[in-house]
């Protein structure tokens, strides 16, 4: 890691702040985020979104990157259904999810990428006072290294 997390994520992370939808610096690479999730006993995912233009790639890529469980429908519902029912997903001390690529999409299909803002925000709101939060990464730039793994 290239020096401390940034405050947001560290606040987290360590417990003195809930759980949120978090900036990430465009020249800190996103492993560095991962990395700090798992030294803390969280559970990491990243979902890259780059060169994603539609709702059904979107969808794909989120079943494959998360590995989403197989009722996954690749609906919004059934998108919002799975963040809040995380069974399927190890615990930890909590779950960060780390966003990458995403303004390509985002500028493609504003009004699916709202609706995506709209699902991340009620996901991270759904765990926020529970003892395995979910905190959402919107890394920005290209400091992609160490996506589509799983710590």
């Amino acid at each position: 890691m290239t020096g401390p997390v940034p405050r947001p994520l560290a606040a987290v992370l360590d417990g003195s702040t809930p759980p949120g939808v978090l900036p990430w610096p465009a020249e800190r690479s996103v492993a560095d985020a991962l990395t700090a999730a798992r030294d803390a006993g969280w559970t990491g995912a990243s979902l890259d979104l780059d060169e994603i233009a539609d709702k059904a790639a979107f969808m794909e890529r989120c079943a494959r990157a998360l590995r989403l469980p197989d009722w996954f429908g690749r609906n919004w519902d059934a998108l919002a259904d799975c963040l809040t029912d995380l069974s399927w997903c190890p615990p930890g001390r909590g779950r960060l999810l780390v966003v990458t690529g995403w303004q390509g999409y985002a500028a493609a299909a504003p009004d699916d990428w709202s609706i995506v803002e709209g699902v991340l925000a009620d996901a991270v709101g759904y765990w926020r006072d529970t003892d395995t939060g979910l905190a959402v990464i919107m890394a920005r730039g290209r400091a992609r290294q160490g996506v589509d793994r799983r710590s």
